[in-house]
């Protein structure tokens, strides 16, 4: 033991303070440094997990954001289909209308024929009662005599039918 007791080392004091270092040592790895270690394993669980609900989430949130896609592009189609629905029953009530237009104003026109018609037929009745009543007068003043109702009568059928035969 020359070498010890040449640096001074005494054994009972060295001893002494080796096992209370020790005793020390162990405290703190029992008091101080196994709960950290078991904070640290326990914070790590906890990033791994967020970690793992992290990438749930963003594969989560692709497949909402895939979902929403087709759903916009269903709405899509459906706006698209119901806009061409709304056309065509504008194109066809335009079309009924049209052809209720056109068949109003058919009717129109008939009538309108109908009663030119009826007030041509009046005039010439008018226009014979006229020209016999004229044609007697004119007889009377010619043959300057009074006409009967019989010679009247005859000449108004005569003027007549002479007047259809034009």
């Amino acid at each position: 033991m020359g070498i010890a007791e040449t640096f001074g080392v005494d054994w009972p004091h060295l001893t002494a303070q080796v096992i209370s270092f020790s005793i020390v040592c162990a405290l703190l790895y029992r008091l101080a440094y196994a709960p950290i270690l078991r904070m640290l394993d326990a914070r790590r669980q906890q990033i791994a997990q967020g970690l793992a609900n992290t990438d749930k989430i963003n594969a989560a949130l692709a497949a909402i954001d895939a979902q929403r896609g087709d759903i916009i592009r269903a709405a899509h189609v459906e706006a698209s289909r119901l806009i061409d629905e709304a056309n065509e029953g504008a194109r066809h009530a335009t079309q009924l209308e049209t052809e209720r237009a056109r068949a109003a104003g058919e009717r129109i026109l008939a009538a309108a024929r109908d009663r030119g018609q009826r007030e041509h037929t009046r005039m010439l009745a008018e226009l014979r009662q006229e020209v016999g009543h004229l044609v007697i007068e004119t007889a009377a003043a010619v043959t300057g005599r009074v006409l009967t109702a019989e010679d009247q009568r005859r000449l108004v059928d005569e003027t007549a039918r002479t007047m259809k035969a034009a």
